[in-house]
């Protein structure tokens, strides 16, 4: 019987991670899960999806710094606390969803902290890809229309967000530490397209004839 695996993708604004995710989601034939982890976390939960697209990668409110590196988070919390509405429980809702995915399908998911919320799975491997800032400002200014200084400005901010909240829900931990992954690629070097080959390629290697056997015929 055929395993099902799962691929996190975290990437720097900018760096074409996206791109890649859906490119190895189309040679695979697998899902790719970024923004629709936070609709199934909406029927799931009963909450708006505008919560959970308010917390999408980014903390809210006053976090003490200093307290991050003790922090752990707890179980999600029933519907009948006061606690149900907040930015943890909230994290714990799409934790569970992510768990839920890499325990019963084969995809692709990015962002979303997935890399570590899953770092315990044994199906499950996680890459970072970034580029150089050069790369990034010409990719945002080409998608958005926007000048040089307008695209630095959303690189900056966005990645800004998305540390802080690495950094919060990992208890300490950094976003881009190249431990967090099997593998950290350069997109500007290795090429946009060519990110989504060489991680299914590590993929047959670290997995061998299960990962070639689930799928047979597409790679």
């Amino acid at each position: 019987m055929s395993k099902n695996y799962v691929i996190t993708i975290a990437r720097g604004f900018g760096s074409g991670g996206k791109q890649t995710a859906t490119q190895i989601g189309e040679k695979l034939g697998i899902p790719v899960y970024e923004k629709q982890i936070l609709e199934m976390a909406s029927a799931y939960s009963g909450l708006s999806e505008e919560m959970f697209i308010e917390v999408d990668e980014k903390l809210r409110g006053n976090y003490v710094t200093n307290a991050l590196a003790k922090f752990t988070f707890p179980k999600e919390v029933s519907p009948s606390s006061k606690r149900f509405e907040s930015d943890i429980n909230l994290f714990c809702i799409q934790a569970e969803i992510i768990k839920q995915l890499a325990q019963n399908v084969s995809c692709v998911i990015i962002g979303k902290c997935a890399d570590h919320i899953l770092k315990d799975f044994d199906n499950v491997a996680s890459f970072y890809i970034e580029a150089p800032r050069k790369e990034c400002l010409e990719s945002i200014m080409t998608k958005t229309g926007v000048n040089e200084k307008e695209a630095a400005k959303m690189i900056e901010n966005t990645d800004k967000y998305r540390s802080e909240y690495y950094k919060f829900y990992s208890g300490g931990n950094y976003w881009t530490n190249p431990v967090n992954y099997d593998l950290t690629l350069n997109s500007a070097r290795v090429g946009r397209r060519r990110c989504a080959d060489v991680i299914i390629d590590y993929m047959r290697r670290r997995f061998g004839a299960d990962f070639e056997d689930t799928f047979k015929g597409k790679i």
